[in-house]
This record gives C-alpha cells, sequence and structure tokens, in this order.
C-alpha cells in the first residue's frame, strides 16, 4: 500500500448531460467540479467524452475536427482548474496523436495541475449506434518506454487503475490493473440504451452494466468509480430514435458494496468515502491473489481455445 494508502479518500463522479457546443458542455464540467472540490472531494472523475455529445452515433469525417493534442485547449483548461482547486482529477479528451491516428483518452491530472498520465482506451466497440472503431486507434500494448498499456497511473492520492467504458466487461483489464498497483478501478462511460427497446432489456441491460463492474471489485478487492453521462441525445443522421443514456454512475466499496448511486436522468455529483484500509484487509480474508494458479492460465492468451 502507497504512503497514501492509510488515509481515508473524499471522492466524486460527476454524471452530466452534454451539448454540441463543446464550450457549454466544459462550462457544465467546471461548474460541478467546482461544487464537488467545494464538497471536500479530493478525486474528482469526469464521464467518457464529457466536453462534446456522444458523436460515434454515426460515422462522418468532420468530426474529427473535435479533436485535440495533449496537451491542447480542453487539458489546459482542466490542469487549471486542477491545480486552482489542488484535486486529482480524471477528464476525458478525443484525443488527435498524430494525423490520422486518433483516441478515446483518459487524462489524469494532479494537484499540482500537471498532467500524471493518459489512458488510452484499450477495446474498442463497433455496434449500431456505437461505432467508435472509425473514430479510435485503440490505446497501445505497451507504451514506447517499455510500460505495460494497462498500467495505473501514479498521483498525490496513490495509483489509479483508469479504464475507459467498454473496458469494463474486460476482467482481464481489471485484473491487469490490479495486479500492478491500483488503488481503485475508474471506468468514464457512456452508455445508454436504444430507446426502442422494452423496459425488460433496457432493465437487463442496466443491471448488467452494474453487475460487472461490481465484480471487478469483488474479484480484485478494490473501489470502482463509474461515472455516466445522461440525456437522450439524437441520431444527427436521423436513421434511429438516439440513444438515452442511462445515467446510474455509482461508486462501490471493494466488496461491491455501493456507496453511492444516481439516478436514471439527473445531473449528479456522487461523494463517498473511501477507507483505503479495506482493501488490504479484505484480501486477508479473501486472499483470491495467493491462490491464483498463474501456471494453469496459459491458454487464456488464446483467441479460441479450438
Amino acid at each position: 500500500m502507497s504512503s497514501t494508502g492509510a488515509r481515508p479518500l473524499n471522492v466524486a463522479a460527476i454524471q452530466q448531460s452534454c451539448s454540441a457546443d463543446k464550450q457549454e458542455s466544459l462550462a457544465t464540467s467546471e461548474r460541478l467540479i467546482r461544487q464537488a472540490a467545494k464538497d471536500g472531494a479530493q478525486l474528482v472523475v469526469l464521464q467518457e467524452l464529457h466536453a462534446t455529445l456522444y458523436f460515434c452515433q454515426n460515422e462522418d469525417t468532420a468530426t474529427f475536427e473535435l479533436a485535440e493534442p495533449i496537451p491542447g485547449p480542453t487539458t489546459e483548461r482542466l490542469s487549471a482548474l486542477a491545480s486552482e482547486l489542488q484535486i486529482v482529477l480524471v477528464g476525458s479528451v478525443f484525443e488527435r496523436r498524430m494525423n490520422g491516428v486518433y483516441h478515446n483518452t483518459a487524462v489524469v491530472f494532479d494537484a499540482d495541475g500537471s498532467i500524471a498520465g493518459t489512458y488510452r482506451k484499450m477495446h474498442i466497440p463497433d455496434d449500431p449506434g456505437f461505432y467508435e472503431k472509425f473514430y479510435f486507434t485503440p490505446g497501445d500494448a505497451s507504451f514506447n518506454d517499455g510500460r505495460n498499456g494497462f498500467t495505473p497511473i501514479e498521483t498525490s492520492l496513490g495509483k489509479l487503475g483508469v479504464l475507459v467504458c467498454w473496458d469494463q466487461w474486460y476482467p482481464e483489464a481489471a485484473r491487469l490493473m490490479a495486479l500492478a498497483g491500483a488503488e481503485c478501478l475508474i471506468y468514464p462511460t457512456a452508455i445508454g440504451w436504444d430507446v426502442t427497446d422494452d423496459q425488460d432489456e433496457q432493465q437487463r441491460q442496466l443491471e448488467a452494466w452494474v453487475t460487472v463492474q461490481r465484480g471487478h471489485a469483488v474479484a480484485n478487492n478494490l473501489p470502482v468509480i463509474a461515472p455516466n453521462r445522461v440525456g437522450v441525445e439524437p441520431d444527427p443522421e436521423g436513421r434511429s430514435d438516439g440513444i438515452k443514456f442511462w445515467g446510474n454512475s455509482f461508486i462501490c466499496g471493494p466488496q461491491g458494496e455501493f456507496l453511492a448511486r444516481a439516478d436514471s436522468d439527473n445531473e449528479a455529483i456522487l461523494h463517498t468515502t473511501i477507507d483505503r484500509i479495506r482493501s488490504e484487509s479484505i484480501r486477508r480474508i479473501w486472499p483470491y491473489f495467493r491462490d491464483r494458479r498463474i501456471d494453469a492460465y496459459g491458454d487464456i492468451l488464446k483467441r479460441v481455445r479450438d
């Protein structure tokens, strides 16, 4: 455990609706960040792509104009906020790494405003209404400096296991972060319903999303912070009824217990205090990591065991 790990951690997860006007969306993010910090949050986590509408409902080359370099205008604004408020802040950027290479990138700012690290989304979906492969290159399996792509980000508050949205369906990603010393798992998210699905199907999807992440908390004995966007965003091409982003942002503890949870319709700032000693205590009574059979897992690296 890090030297910071014995102290309680006041965290906030922000759930917001977004606008086609990037500056308006960022102003909403800033207002909520300021309120979270005023209420005592040391770590504030924003949702995936909080500066824009979820533009992946269709494929349009003009949308690449929304991308920014890192550092760039959005990171400079968030950096200044983190420094002013003396918080660790997790934001999200549609990153222009170079012409033709764009990423869906979480950016972590330390309390002095410096960029503590970035995480580029590794698993990229391509489903109706979620055409992300058109826009995003997957994050590198290994950084150019040799680090694994699933590496926690070191901050003044400890090691943050930052992943993004679709990564939440993959237990391998959570486990690799935990094995590298992550002290919590963070999943900035943009997920919602096809508004034509019936209520039973919508409920099944929502509960699956919540359950899989609570499972990562349990399996790795780590808190999970999962902010999601909220609101209905129309299909830009009018081919569907758009997406109703289901909110339900939550923070849970290392046994999957809910510490805070938002509803499906409203802007929210979730606040809770994480007791970081509990992760170590629980690992002593539920020692999953001790009992892993790493000698027997070689086939996990195969695409299919056929």
